[in-house]
């Protein structure tokens, strides 16, 4: 067979070929322009199709189902199992639906069924005139998800899923109901109630017709997670009154403090609400029926307060709805306001226990004192001045302990010679100096515990105005001489740098304060000294108080600087009544000669009979003596 060759036409004939392909490719080649522009369109229609596959998950393709599509409702089907009936309904596209009463307005998402926005109508964010009203839930801070065990063993997420929503009114209530279906007549309800003219939302779980399309055996599991939003002037002072509480078991109240940087938890049982409390405004999930065991998570979100200004604690409650005969059914609240004692109080479910007025003595002050009180005085007066006059009240109110604790420490001033005399007899034997005196006390009638006892009763309501005034809601944003805000500190100079444990700022107030309290312990610190003789192997106390004379305006002026204006302004005005009160009793009450014949005159007398305290005392300083001479003997 002959071998055939390329001839020279073939050869030219190729070539031609060729080069007629390069031409047409270089023709058609696109230009710079054009292939930056396709680019930019491809890109443009992945970042779409992310966004929209992000948006709606499991259910993206529920938006495109033509009805009677079986195969897409196939496909579903697959994925969704029964609930790709909700799935396929006009509703199941992203679309909200809006209520509001003089109060609050409500958002609620057809996906998920839940609250994406709650806004407080009567509140302004940071400062007064702000225009930035208070918004508890926006820009997805929070979300409400019951996780769904099917029976044919699928695990859905109803955040994920579509609801079909329904809004209607009864009487003044609107009643709006989101429906994740699986059938016409098999769902998942949630129900919302708003009445008018209040905070507190009606909010129902139900099922219908689901004991055959969920599994029952275990309850279902409902988390609520909510970032909270920074609504006040000072970080540091919303950060520290920001807590997730509870109330569980027996009207038990507890909260998880989210103070440190790890996540707190807590796992309570019968859980009656869970609080996620602002310094100023909360959320609320109360339930008729009690949790059976519930999971919350606290952490705190503000690291640096330059960098962390949005969110200040992230709260997580991971609660059990239980069923009842294969159906769930629980009837609950939302609670969306203001964090206001009085506010929540008139609810009469315990919610008061939210604000931090103190344990034992400290909380029942300011329950049956000072909000009865505070409240009646700033329905009247301006809060400034209420202040003030609140303040008067309760150091007037005082007084008589006041003068009964300076007058002791007059008496104990006058015996101090005698005393130190005691102390230079027997200063080789501290007991029998401790007998002799304890002697000289009863003979002059005089009590050394006296002026304590007295101190002691005051400090419960110096304890209470330290809870009582950064609960204060009503001092939120409520102006006074250069305070604009007495629930936040009164900044006079903006520092353009900060000090450590100080700020930013200087807050005139505290160092009012402070002053007052310098000039308060100069005054008093004299007669302390001399009232109190050092004692063996005592500290020295006069060498102490010289030293705290400084230290205690030091600790008001860094400890205060952020803290809210009320209390300072509060504690200016207890320490001036106080100078002003011991200037009249050390003046023209208190006569230290008079003092001094009535001891005198009480040493001609019988002794006093000793109280069980002194005798027990003194027994105790007898036995001690005879135990110290029977080990000499040996």
């Amino acid at each position: 067979m002959e071998e055939k060759k390329l001839d020279l036409n073939s050869i030219i004939g190729f070539i031609l070929i060729v080069g007629i392909l390069f031409w047409i490719m270089f023709q058609n080649k696109p230009s710079e322009a054009t292939i930056a522009a396709d680019k930019a369109k491809k890109e443009l229609v992945v970042k779409e199709a992310l966004a929209k596959a992000a948006a709606t998950k499991t259910v993206a393709t529920a938006a495109a189902i033509v009805p009677g599509d079986s195969t897409q409702m196939a496909q579903l089907q697959k994925t969704l199992g029964n609930f790709a009936y909700s799935a396929s309904l006009p509703s199941a596209k992203e679309s909200f639906t809006t209520v509001e009463n003089e109060f609050v307005k409500l958002k609620i998402a057809n996906k998920g069924g839940y609250i994406v926005e709650a806004t407080l109508k009567n509140f302004e964010k940071f400062k007064k005139g702000s225009g930035q009203l208070v918004e508890l839930i926006k820009d997805n801070n929070s979300d409400l998800n019951i996780q769904l065990l099917t029976s044919d063993n699928r695990t859905l997420n109803t955040k994920d899923l579509f609801f079909e929503p329904t809004l209607t009114k009864v009487g003044a209530d609107q009643i709006v109901s989101m429906k994740l279906k699986a059938g016409a007549n098999e769902f998942l309800e949630y129900k919302y109630i708003l009445k008018p003219n209040d905070y507190m939302v009606g909010f129902d779980i139900r099922s219908q017709g689901l004991n055959k399309v969920l599994n029952t055996a275990k309850p279902l599991d409902l988390q609520w997670n909510l970032k909270t939003f920074r609504t006040e002037k000072s970080i540091a002072y919303e950060d520290r009154y920001t807590l997730l509480n509870y109330e569980y078991g027996d009207d038990k109240f507890n909260n998880v403090s989210g103070t440190g940087k790890d996540v707190q938890e807590e796992t309570p049982e019968n859980v009656k609400f869970i609080a996620f409390k602002q310094h100023f405004f909360s959320t609320i999930l109360l339930t008729d029926t009690p949790f059976a065991k519930t999971t919350l998570k606290s952490h705190k979100l503000v690291v640096d307060e330059k960098v962390d200004t949005t969110y200040i604690k992230q709260f997580n409650a991971n609660v059990p709805l239980a069923f009842t005969n294969g159906e769930v059914a629980y009837k609950m609240n939302w609670y969306f306001g203001p964090s206001d004692y009085k506010t929540l109080k008139a609810y009469d479910k315990n919610l008061e226990k939210i604000i931090p007025l103190g344990w034992g003595i400290f909380g029942w002050i300011n329950k049956f004192v000072f909000i009865p009180l505070f409240g009646f005085l700033s329905s009247y007066i301006t809060y400034g001045i209420a202040i003030i006059i609140f303040t008067i009240i309760i150091k007037i109110a005082m007084s008589p302990i006041t003068y009964k604790s300076f007058l002791s420490q007059a008496k104990m001033k006058v015996l101090r010679p005698e005393i130190t005399e005691l102390g230079e007899k027997f200063k080789k034997d501290p007991m029998k100096k401790q007998q002799e005196t304890m002697k000289l006390y009863n003979k002059a009638g005089v009590n050394p515990m006296a002026g304590c006892i007295p101190a002691l009763i005051q400090l419960p309501f110096m304890y209470a105005s330290f809870q009582f005034f950064p609960s204060a809601f009503e001092l939120r944003q409520k102006s006074f001489l250069w305070a604009d805000d007495l629930s936040s500190f009164d900044q006079v100079v903006k520092l353009p740098f900060h000090v450590p444990m100080y700020g930013d700022h200087i807050s005139l107030f505290p160092i009012l304060a402070a002053i007052a309290i310098f000039f308060y312990m100069k005054m008093t610190s004299g007669d302390q000294q001399m009232a109190a003789p050092q004692q063996e192997g005592m500290p020295d106390m006069a060498k102490m108080m010289k030293y705290m004379i400084y230290i205690s305006p030091i600790m008001m002026l860094i400890f205060f600087n952020s803290y809210g204006a009320g209390l300072s302004l509060y504690n200016f005005i207890s320490n001036l009544i106080t100078i002003g009160i011991m200037f009249v009793i050390k003046n023209y009450i208190v006569d230290s000669d008079k003092i001094h014949a009535q001891i005198q005159e009480n040493k001609l007398k019988e002794p006093k009979k000793q109280g069980k305290f002194q005798k027990k005392l003194q027994e105790v300083m007898e036995q001690a003596e005879a135990q110290k001479a029977k080990d000499k003997k040996k």
